[in-house]
């Protein structure tokens, strides 16, 4: 599976709809603190699960490479498709 169909089928639901309370796909603006906690703090907190992102963010067969990919494409601004 590439990582196109692992955002559609586990990220999308939230990162790109509004008041899902998870940030959105290119939004600079509620990526910011996040990214300043640093790339294993992020990664951790998808590991393991936050608020109410289950663990591995919906994506139970996502290596933690596969992970950081997604984490990236959701930073990207005006991203489309990873």
């Amino acid at each position: 599976m590439d990582l196109a169909e692992r955002y559609e089928r586990s990220c999308q639901l939230c990162h790109a709809q509004r008041g899902s309370g998870a940030p959105l796909v290119g939004d600079t603006a509620a990526w910011a603190p996040r990214i300043q906690r640093g790339e294993a703090a992020l990664l951790a907190s998808v590991v393991q699960g936050l608020g109410t992102m289950p663990p591995r963010g919906l994506c139970p067969d996502c290596s933690n490479t596969d992970l950081q990919r997604l984490i990236v494409f959701l930073q990207q601004p005006q991203a489309a498709t990873p």
